[in-house]
């Protein structure tokens, strides 16, 4: 952890200094973790590159205010750059998705059903919450990942208290439904290829 935090630290002093070696290096370390973040929030690939290349321009032009509190917090300092950069992109480009809800109801099996993820993997999991409307997803990004309260995500989108709980309730009736869906049709592989 020494090793790591020496590291993290150096990286950071040079970065400051406006080095451009370092802040490739920064890139090339934190890149893969701060776009599997934007893909949380972003379905769509391009949108999370011009996200991406903007959190990454802020992130070099606000370092010299950042204060260094341990391993680990660079990387966690970054990932609420990006965060917070995702969602100023939804609410300037998907402002009406966020309070507008798809239409049609989901089935009643499903309503109170909370989502099992123990045997699928990751990636799986990532793809299924990228899939779903934008403000299901946002809710659900924020109330799981961030650690945001209900009020707190209502403020943040500028949406109703209501709304955000409504929307993280159908967010996680259509993931149930997926893994449902996911797990079904791993079944049905198993069975053929045991024929």
């Amino acid at each position: 952890m020494k090793k790591e935090e020496s590291r993290e630290r150096e990286l950071l002093q040079q970065i400051v200094r406006g080095d451009k070696v370092a802040m490739k290096a920064f890139y090339d370390t934190y890149s893969g973790y701060l776009t599997s973040i934007c893909s949380r929030y972003i379905s769509n690939k391009e949108d999370v590159k011009d996200v991406l290349q903007e959190s990454f321009l802020n992130i070099f032009k606000a370092i010299h205010n950042f204060k260094y509190r341990g391993a680990g917090s660079l990387k966690a300092w970054s990932a609420r750059i990006v965060v917070n950069e995702s969602l100023r992109h939804i609410k300037e480009n998907e402002k009406k998705q966020l309070v507008s809800l798809p239409e049609g109801d989901l089935p009643d099996e499903y309503d109170n059903q909370e989502p099992e993820f123990e045997d699928i993997p990751t990636s799986t999991i990532l793809e299924m919450i990228s899939q779903l409307p934008t403000g299901y997803r946002t809710v659900f990004n924020l109330y799981v990942f961030e650690e945001k309260s209900h009020k707190e995500i209502a403020s943040i989108l500028d949406i109703a208290e209501n709304s955000s709980a409504s929307q993280f309730h159908r967010a996680k009736s259509l993931l149930a439904k997926e893994i449902e869906l996911y797990r079904l049709n791993k079944k049905k592989n198993e069975r053929s290829v045991a024929r």
